[in-house]
């Protein structure tokens, strides 16, 4: 079964598909900007494109699914970070780099194939920015900054429907330009392509034929994919906040500088609220992943509670639904005891897989998973089983990371005694009890979890 896959674009389900002729699936997905660790709303993103790229790889198959998602190491934001401590913008970018990576491996996603820097491909963007310039698609300002001309590109807009929704073609930036901005644009909706440097840049600037400065945010994801994937790609990917104008922006120079379709397939996942709000730091509700893991929770529950909503509704996220991902992880590593030492049967665990399928339906699928293991009929599959784990990134190692302490003969003794309990099985429950309690170890049982204490001597 193909993978269907809503195209923001068209507004439409369609097949994703691979347009190349060496069959490879060409995959960007925006990434962060390292200049402060990211927060869960930005995690929900970057979990459900690891999960998007693990399902990939399951239909395409090894080597043929190339994924680049990029790091916007200078923008506004990174350098007014340098400034306010007083260092370089490399070493900024670098601290919240190690983080993002290191929450990322924390969360199990998977690196991208190819992680390209905007620093690392100011080469690229002054190409394309000079090609843009030829064609007669951008022009340069008194001050040495070049802009994209939005009159230029008949389609502006067909993304994000600005048109549709009675905008004035740049009125979603005229409150976001600074005056200055405005006076050096030929009009309020065109671009920055290149930035000449001003003052609170201080070094961190590059040579142009225009002038010192540095590159605009968007032209930034349109070389860096050019350099990397070439003129079309086959998915482009992103929070919804990057549809307009980043996404907008990215389609109108790199089909002018190219001359071909720049992405087959869009695919945006929506914001999420937390207890009902909007997310910010005024409010209090504005949580990295350290934040979570100082309450206590692992990261495993905060990946699997991201999982809970489709990618293209609202998620509403509260500490309650992070307790609930604690409690179905632990079914879960119950569960997999019980399967430890099945062979592989069928694949009774493909609905799982089949969910995903359908328009990444992370919902649909962890509803299957635990009707497959509640039906307790049919023959146990553990192949089956970790297929589906691998495909929602769910690593039960790590879940059980808060009990890390524990030896690791101990806790395979305590998952075999706790999936006995579950299924009903007091005898071997209570013998296994008596076992753990013979190596000096306490199992204290709650409804939904259980945890382990040394036997005071």
């Amino acid at each position: 079964m193909a993978i269907t896959l809503y195209d923001s674009l068209t507004r439409q389900p369609r097949e994703l598909k691979a347009s190349h002729p060496d069959g490879v699936v060409r995959f960007y997905n925006c990434g962060p900007t390292v200049y402060a660790p990211a927060h869960i709303g930005n995690f929900r993103t970057f979990v459900v494109n690891d999960v998007l790229r693990r399902l990939l790889e399951l239909e395409f198959g090894p080597g043929k699914v190339k994924h680049v998602r990029n790091l916007t190491d200078v923008d506004d934001k990174t350098i007014r970070r340098a400034r306010e401590e007083g260092r370089p913008l490399a070493d900024v970018t670098k601290q919240w780099t190690a983080k993002f990576h290191a929450d990322c491996t924390a969360l199990n996603c998977l690196p991208p194939h190819v992680e390209p820097t905007a620093t690392g491909y100011i080469k690229e963007q002054v190409n394309m920015i000079e090609v843009l310039m030829e064609k007669g698609n951008a022009y340069r300002a008194p001050d040495g900054s070049v802009y994209f001309k939005v009159s230029s590109f008949e389609n502006y807009g067909r993304l994000s429907r600005v048109k549709e929704r009675e905008l004035q073609l740049g009125s979603a930036l005229a409150g976001k330009v600074t005056a200055a901005d405005a006076d050096e644009k030929e009009d309020v909706s065109d671009f920055a392509l290149w930035k000449s440097h001003k003052p609170d840049d201080g070094d961190n600037f590059w040579e142009s034929p225009w002038g010192r400065g540095r590159p605009g945010w968007h032209i930034e994801c349109s070389a860096m994919s050019k350099a990397i994937l070439g003129d079309t790609i086959d998915l482009h990917t992103g929070g919804e906040d990057l549809e307009f104008p980043h996404h907008e922006n990215e389609i109108a120079q790199s089909e002018c500088c190219n001359g071909v379709t720049f992405a087959r397939h869009w695919f945006h996942s929506k914001h999420l609220l937390v207890d009902g709000k909007k997310m910010s730091k005024s409010l209090g509700n504005l949580y990295t992943l350290d934040d979570l893991v100082a309450k206590g929770f692992s990261p495993m529950a905060l990946r699997y509670a991201l999982l809970t909503a489709h990618p293209r509704k609202q998620l509403n996220f509260t500490l309650d639904s992070l307790h609930a991902a604690e409690s179905a992880l632990a079914s879960l590593r119950a569960h997999r005891a019980s399967l430890a030492s099945s062979p592989a049967a069928h694949d009774a665990f493909a609905p799982v897989i089949t969910a995903l399928q359908d328009d990444l339906n992370t919902p649909g699928a962890l509803g299957a998973l635990f009707t497959i293991i509640n039906r307790k009929t049919g023959e146990p599959d553990l192949a089956s089983f970790d297929r589906a784990l691998f495909v929602l990134g769910l690593d039960l190692t790590v879940a059980a990371a808060r009990k890390a302490d524990v030896p690791a003969e101990i806790t395979a003794l305590a998952e075999k005694r706790w999936a006995a309990k579950q299924a009903k099985d007091f005898a071997a429950a209570d013998a296994l009890r008596k076992e753990l309690a013979a190596a000096g170890w306490s199992m204290l049982d709650s409804k939904t979890d259980y945890k382990l204490e040394p036997l005071k001597k």
